[in-house]
This record gives structure tokens, C-alpha cells and sequence, in this order.
């Protein structure tokens, strides 16, 4: 299996997303699809399929979140490695054409560009792991190709 990285928040909020479906959510599709078993004929009807849907939906996320947390690799608090190298729980300023972006390292299951974290699977996250401020490197996306400065470390 390979492994997850996340930092502490990310554990948390994924451990209490799998509580919160196990508890109930679980719960709530169980008692939907209940009443509407009730309702008579289950071949034609459209609350039944919403319901068996929506279980499928919610087990097949609770095994998901399962094998995350199982892999789940924690993110050290300060990311910054002793040669000031690039890796996942850097916190990297970066430059491209002249227009600077800020961007935790985090895993692909807490990315969210939104709010800064992007994957250390993701095009600019490949590039720059391993590498240090100062550098100038080259990133293969699937738009295109583009140069990127590391301009900070932290």
C-alpha cells in the first residue's frame, strides 16, 4: 500500500470524518432506507435506489478513510529538513513570471490549492521536493511546461 502523508490536522479532520460516518451517518442511511422499504413496492422505487446509493457512497468512503489512516505517514511540524531541502511539510514560496505563491507540501489526500496545500503529487510538488531557495526548475504539467523559482523555505 502506499504510504499517506498528512500532518496532525489532516489525521484529525480525516479520523473524525470516518467517526462521524461510522456513528451517524451510517445511522441516518440505515433509517432511510428502512422507511422506504416500508413504502411497498422497492422495484420502482426512487427514495430505495437514492438510499442503497448513498450506503454505497458512505461504506465505500469509511474504506477509504480507512486505508488512509492505516498508511498514514505524519508530517513532522517544522517540514524543513537540516540541508533546507524541499519536502512534504515544507511551507515553499515560489515564483512564476513574475507572480509569487506560498504553498504547503502536504499529501494528495489533504491537498487543497485553496487554501495553500498542494500535493507532493501534483505537477509543482514532483518538481520541487528535494531541491532548495534560489534554485530555478523546470515543471511538466499537462498543460505544458513552465519554469518556476523557489524563492523561500520554511
Amino acid at each position: 500500500m502506499p504510504t499517506t502523508f498528512l500532518t496532525k490536522e489532516g489525521f484529525q479532520k480525516l479520523q473524525e470524518e470516518l467517526d462521524h460516518l461510522r456513528t451517524a451517518k451510517r445511522q441516518e442511511v440505515a433509517e432511510r432506507l428502512h422507511e422506504a422499504m416500508e413504502g411497498g413496492e422497492l422495484i420502482e422505487n426512487a427514495e430505495y435506489e437514492a438510499a442503497k446509493n448513498e450506503q454505497a457512497f458512505v461504506e465505500g468512503r469509511i474504506q477509504e478513510l480507512e486505508v488512509i489512516l492505516a498508511t498514514a505517514r505524519l508530517i513532522e511540524d517544522n517540514g524543513k529538513s537540516k540541508e533546507g531541502l524541499i519536502q512534504v511539510g515544507s511551507t515553499v514560496t515560489i515564483e512564476e513570471d513574475g507572480e509569487s505563491a506560498t504553498y504547503t507540501i502536504v499529501g494528495a489526500a489533504e491537498a487543497n490549492p485553496r487554501e495553500g496545500k498542494i500535493s507532493n503529487e501534483s505537477p509543482i510538488g514532483k518538481a520541487i521536493i528535494g531541491h532548495k531557495a534560489g534554485e530555478t526548475l523546470q515543471v511538466e504539467a499537462p498543460g505544458g511546461h513552465f519554469k518556476v523559482k523557489i524563492v523561500k523555505v520554511k
